[in-house]
């Protein structure tokens, strides 16, 4: 009986520290930065942004962003979710059927998709209690090369996060 025990009690300890901590989970709180927009490399903007993570589900978050500008405020109010944990796959859910894949390398979460003809690469990267996010947009440009498709990146939006609250 003893050893039955301690084999549940040393399988429950190798579980809990096997399952990693969800990327969600990771970022939960309150955040604040500001957004430095650039076009073709130069600053044209700047807004101040508040991030907030809360947990819905075990595998889904509140992911809710508010762009604090004077003249023309606006929430981003979505929904994170993983289908599959252990696929580092997670969906970013705009609302009205809109959503978009995104995936997890280390501590960086990438999408890339296209809509109106404009590519659009977008990221989060947790460092400690920095949360980096960007988003970049360009256009395809003409064919150089017929295997080959290029596209400008000819805006960048980009917000260096804190954590304020947990």
């Amino acid at each position: 009986m003893k050893i039955l025990l301690l084999s549940l009690f040393v399988l429950s300890v190798f579980y809990s520290h096997s399952q990693p901590v969800l990327f969600g989970d990771k970022c939960l709180g309150k955040w604040e930065g500001t957004m430095h927009i650039f076009t073709k490399g130069v600053l044209k903007d700047s807004v101040a942004v508040r991030h907030t993570v809360e947990k819905l589900t075990p595998t889904s978050w509140s992911w809710k962003t508010e762009y604090l500008s004077p003249t023309r405020p606006m929430v981003k109010d979505y929904v994170l979710r993983t289908p599959d944990p252990n696929q580092n796959k997670y969906i970013t859910d705009e609302g009205g059927g809109l959503e978009l894949t995104d995936y997890l390398f280390g501590n960086k979460l990438y999408s890339v998709f296209e809509t109106h003809e404009v590519l659009l690469t977008s990221s989060y990267e947790l460092l400690g209690e920095t949360l980096i996010f960007e988003v970049t947009s360009g256009k395809k440009e003409p064919a150089g090369h017929p295997e080959v498709k290029t596209y400008s990146t000819t805006t960048l939006q980009r917000v260096v996060l804190r954590r304020i609250a947990k």
